[in-house]
């Protein structure tokens, strides 16, 4: 072996050893949280909505397609690299509770798609809701509402068609 191979080498192996690192570092989406509700006409998630936006402004925005990502499925757009980033280092932070679905809805037995301009962020996650009405319902009592949800989101999500 060359004295330059063999001083390649050990990059080699470190950049494997890190790729190796972060692929099991990297967090596992919730086993009965991976539907997600998606135009099937654009194919965006949270009708192309910046998912992070709502957690650093506090407000929903608008991703641009330049900063755009495809994941499980879905086209995620970003308002800048930073917030696309954030994403892809813990998307089960920044991705809506239940796919995006309304969990007043989920807590009855139905799968109804939450809009992105009608939201809360309780407990440090995400939840989308069909109208002010849910949500005002959820705001009301969402430990219960989030307790009902997670027990029916499993069934629930298995009749929505991919």
């Amino acid at each position: 072996m060359t004295a330059a191979r063999q001083r390649r080498k050990p990059c080699f192996a470190l950049a494997l050893a890190v790729f190796a690192a972060f692929a099991a570092a990297r967090p596992a989406w919730p086993a009965g949280d991976q539907q997600i509700e998606v135009n099937s006409h654009t194919g965006l998630a949270i009708s192309g909505f910046d998912p992070v936006a709502y957690f650093t402004e506090r407000r929903p925005r608008l991703g641009r397609p330049d900063f755009g990502l495809t994941f499980e499925g879905a086209i995620w757009r970003f308002e800048n690299p930073g917030n696309r980033a954030a994403f892809v280092g813990h998307p089960e932070v920044y991705r809506p509770r239940f796919g995006g679905y309304d969990p007043v809805a989920i807590a009855r037995g139905a799968s109804v798609p939450g809009h992105p301009l009608v939201w809360v962020v309780v407990s440090e996650r995400l939840y989308l809701f069909y109208d002010e009405e849910t949500r005002a319902a959820f705001l009301a009592d969402p430990g219960r509402f989030i307790a009902l949800a997670t027990h029916k989101w499993p069934a629930v999500a298995r009749g929505i068609d991919p």
